[in-house]
């Protein structure tokens, strides 16, 4: 074992972790000391979550401020200082190609990516992809924002069935783990809740809805200590749900209690008093060979509320002709979605402004249309 082992272990001083700022301003996560019984507990679900073995090398190519990676990366270096021959490989930026390349120069066993990176790495040319043995790898870890189902479908069958996913949040803590199978048998799905873990989909009166009806999700993890806004209790007062913990999400369950995400609530476009999801356009859209990535919201409108936008980043740039090209992008959509969730606008752009952590900043996008207005939701 390693020297440091021998070091008396000391009790926990608490955390704080802030959150990504994709809604707003980051918000401080302090979290009190658990107790002996949620460390254990808590230890335990991360094992699971993280696929933690003895030998494992592994890869990290996201910030170590945000609290998923910061995890994956601390186990991690507890398995080498535990003599169980771990390693840890830093990418300083993500970078497809080199990213394969590292797995086989590391022989690197597990990894934890975002959806964009998926995106990204399935954009290379086959003969790079096919230029490197990724034999060694046997746990793909994704989370932070939906994964297009066509996109987890295509990583599923290049890797194999070695594709893991988890929802929750720096608040949360993990609520729900999902293998390749339970994602093939039930495609969409973040799987069921882990030990320890509840989750309830509310209605708008707050009332608990069943199997298949949409609505907010709430939560609750036993194996993590409650937490506080640093300097904002206002809000953390306003996410409580008699215990549990609102989301901010919308969602579903199956019969099976597998969970679906539907969207971010404040994401969710209200046109003429339908609800009309992104993610779902989102997902149709990454069907299209020619797009690289997109965000997809709601604008103002006189007459609708709100009609839909979408920015599309495409794989060789800003088309010569954009009103041809959105033409197309239409009729590409139009067997796969109703009419009325078709975008009204479309705009193409070099490059999707994103957060540190890799996902898409929609609100940046957004909020210069809503600027002196108010939001339906």
């Amino acid at each position: 074992a390693h020297p440091l082992c021998a070091v008396p272990r000391q009790p926990s001083g608490g955390s704080m972790i802030y959150t990504s700022g994709t809604s707003g301003r980051p918000k401080g996560v302090r979290r009190l000391p658990p107790t002996p019984e949620q460390a254990r507990a808590s230890e335990k679900l991360r094992t699971t979550m993280f696929g933690l073995e003895p030998g494992m090398h592994a890869l990290l190519s996201a910030p170590l401020y945000h609290a998923a990676p910061n995890q994956f990366a601390l186990r991690t270096v507890g398995q080498a200082l535990a003599g169980q021959g771990a390693l840890l490989v830093l990418s300083p930026r993500f970078d497809p190609a080199a990213l394969l390349a590292d797995i086989e120069r590391h022989r690197i066993t597990h990894l934890y990516l975002v959806p964009t990176m998926f995106v990204r790495l399935l954009a290379l040319p086959e003969s790079v992809r096919r230029a490197h043995d990724l034999s060694s790898l046997r746990f793909v870890l994704h989370a932070g924002s939906p994964c297009p189902p066509e996109i987890k479908r295509r990583m599923i069958g290049w890797l194999g069935p070695i594709i893991f996913e988890y929802y929750g949040s720096t608040e949360s803590g993990p609520i729900t783990f999902a293998t390749s199978a339970d994602w093939l048998a039930h495609p969409g799905t973040v799987g069921r809740v882990l030990d320890g873990c509840e989750l309830r989909i509310l209605g708008p009166d707050g009332a608990a809805l069943p199997p298949g009806a949409i609505g907010e999700i709430v939560t609750r993890n036993v194996n993590y200590q409650d937490f506080t806004y640093h300097n904002r209790d206002a809000e953390r007062a306003e996410a409580d749900a008699d215990g549990f913990l609102r989301s901010g999400d919308l969602g579903r369950t199956d019969d099976d209690g597998f969970l679906f995400i539907a969207d971010r609530a404040r994401d969710m476009i209200i046109s003429g008093g339908v609800n009309i999801y992104p993610a779902e356009i989102e997902a149709a859209l990454h069907d299209m060979p020619s797009l690289r990535d997109c965000a997809v919201f709601g604008v103002p409108h006189a007459e609708w509320g709100e009609e839909v936008m979408a920015v599309i980043e495409q794989a060789d740039g800003i088309p010569a002709d954009a009103d041809a090209m959105a033409t197309a992008v239409r009729e590409f959509l139009r067997p796969r979605l109703a009419a009325y969730k078709l975008p009204r606008r479309i705009v193409f752009t070099d490059a999707l402004p994103r957060e540190e952590s890799g996902k898409i900043a929609k609100r940046r996008l957004r909020d210069p249309y809503w600027q002196g207005q108010s939001r339906a939701i």
